[in-house]
Formats: C-alpha cells, sequence, structure tokens
C-alpha cells in the first residue's frame, strides 16, 4: 500500500523510509544465509523480497524532495552489508559461518519484529491504532508464522525462533485493532 501511496499521489509524505531499509538488509543477510546453507526457499523467497524493496528505495528516492538523507542511508546500507559479507567471508571460518550469520539474521529479525512496539505506548495513550497499519500486521502474521513452520520442519532454530516474535507481536497489535477500534479514532 505504501507504495502504491507513493505512485498515486507522487509523494512520500506520512511514508517511513526506514522500513524499507531494514527489510531490505534484513532480506539480503537472510538471501545470505540461505545460499550458504544452499536453501532453494530460504534463496527464492529473500531475493524476491530484496528486489521488492530495492524498487520501493528506488521509487521513494525518486518521490523524495530530500534526496541526501536518503541516499546517506542507502549508502550506509551498502557499507554495512560490504563490511558484513566480507566479515562473514574472512574473518569467519567456514566451520562456524552458517552458526553466525544464523544467529546475525536472528537477531536482527527479532528486532524488526519488535520495532513496532515502539509505538505501544503512544496508542494506548491516544487509545487510537492509528499509527499502526493493519494489513502490514496481518502480513506480519502470515509470514512469521508461515517460517516458523518452515524452521519447525527443518529443525532450524535460525529460523524458527526470530519468528515467534513477529506471531506474538502480531497479536498483541490485533488486541490493539479491537480494543481501540479505528471509529473510535481521535485526533492526536
Amino acid at each position: 500500500s505504501d507504495l502504491r501511496q507513493m505512485l498515486a499521489t507522487k509523494s512520500v509524505e506520512n511514508i517511513q523510509f526506514l522500513p524499507f531499509l531494514t527489510t531490505d538488509a534484513n532480506n539480503l543477510s537472510w538471501l545470505g544465509y540461505g545460499c550458504l546453507k544452499g536453501d532453494g526457499t530460504v534463496i527464492t523467497v529473500n531475493a524476491i523480497g530484496a528486489a521488492l524493496q530495492t524498487l520501493y528505495i528506488l521509487v521513494y528516492l525518486y518521490y523524495s524532495p530530500a534526496k541526501r538523507p536518503v541516499l546517506l542511508q542507502v549508502l550506509l546500507l551498502l557499507a554495512v552489508v560490504v563490511t558484513g559479507c566480507g566479515y562473514f567471508t574472512i574473518l569467519v571460518d567456514t566451520g562456524t559461518r552458517l552458526t553466525h550469520l544464523g544467529l546475525f539474521c536472528s537477531i536482527f529479525t527479532i528486532s524488526m519484529y519488535l520495532s513496532p512496539l515502539a509505538d505501544l505506548a503512544k496508542v494506548v495513550r491516544s487509545k487510537s491504532t492509528r499509527c499502526l497499519s493493519f494489513p502490514l500486521t496481518v502480513t506480519t502474521l502470515v509470514a512469521s508464522s508461515s517460517w516458523t513452520l518452515y524452521g519447525l520442519q527443518l529443525h532450524d532454530p535460525y529460523i524458527t525462533v526470530p519468528n515467534v516474535p513477529g506471531i506474538v507481536t502480531s497479536l498483541v497489535r490485533f488486541w490493539l485493532f479491537q480494543r481501540y477500534r479505528p471509529e473510535q479514532d481521535k485526533p492526536y
């Protein structure tokens, strides 16, 4: 819906850039994990995810009136990715590389799933869920549940464990949507 809004309004107003960037970094990290593990599902899903997030970033950059901060953040992401590739390729021995990368991806994914809870105090204080995205909540629940089941099937804790917080945070957000219904919304 954010991409559709940017294209329709030819503006990035009220759309945050950081989620696009962090999701792209997350997809690229998991893509590396999938390549190292030789897991076609992880590779395919995250290659598509990285391509879509990169498209969102390019559209955001195109419509953004302040291009310099966006470009600096993209360059910072590229520097982090290149540094990470160098670290996992050069400094980590082959025997523990998958473990180190899996742990890194897990921590990054958990932090992404927990980040929407930063708005929790704002939602409770204002008694409004206006700052939460219902479609994103549904998507997060479906995606994190799917990845949890996939990880359980493979007995891969690096896939299973970081997706459980996605399920929990989605359920918390659903509870907030039920508790503070949109028709009861008040201005901030």
